[in-house]
């Protein structure tokens, strides 16, 4: 077994126990490091098949960015999970029954794919520009309209998100930016007039609790 295949191995077992753990993991912030971990093993394994733009995208897109965002709010919400966990064993037989449908429908479509001796061999001329000027040339050559479709539906799911979170409850606080710059110096303070008062002072007690 050669080098290559030893290390593809090893990072597809990391991958597949950090994406395990992620799943079972009762802390939110162990559960994105180990996501942290899976992306980045996956990025080991574009890099081994040779290609280097999507192994640095998603190292820089993934693990860079958006998983370092998410860590830190998880971390700022400090959401109570054990509320969330609630009944997830009860579902579990079914969602592992649509979990295994779904990976066997994957393997299928897939299958064909890997089938190395019918694979179709690139052109020489294509080799020539490169992973990245390749990929790109094919994106948004002959994958144009699933692009399009791709970015529309993450456009939706964008909108559907913001306008989730925008809905006015009662019980939650938010600020209104026009009112702050409106406001007046008579809105928030007001003057009183009061005239002054001195308190009578009381009369002495002698030493039997009554008054002198």
């Amino acid at each position: 077994m050669n080098p290559t295949s030893v290390l593809f191995y090893i990072f597809s077992a990391v991958l597949l126990f950090a994406g395990f753990r992620v799943i079972t993991a009762r802390n939110t912030v162990h559960a994105a490091l180990f996501l942290v971990l899976a992306f980045f093993n996956a990025s080991c394994i574009w890099m081994l098949l040779q290609a280097e733009f999507l192994a640095i995208t998603l190292a820089l897109v993934y693990v860079g960015a958006v998983m370092v965002l998410f860590l830190f709010v998880v971390m700022m919400l400090d959401i109570n999970t054990d509320s969330l966990r609630q009944g997830f064993w009860n579902h579990f037989p079914l969602a592992a029954l649509i979990g295994a449908a779904i990976a066997i429908e994957m393997a299928i479509v897939m299958k064909a794919g890997f089938n190395l001796p019918v694979a179709k061999a690139f052109d020489p001329a294509v080799l020539k520009l490169g992973n990245t000027r390749a990929l790109g040339v094919e994106i948004y050559t002959q994958y144009l309209y699933p692009l399009q479709v791709a970015a529309v539906l993450l456009l939706v799911g964008m909108i559907a998100a913001i306008a989730l979170t925008l809905r006015h409850r009662k019980d939650s606080r938010y600020q209104n930016p026009a009112e702050q710059v409106r406001v007046k110096a008579s809105d928030r303070l007001r003057l009183v007039k009061m005239a002054a008062t001195v308190e009578q002072p009381s009369a002495p007690k002698d030493a039997e609790g009554g008054q002198a």
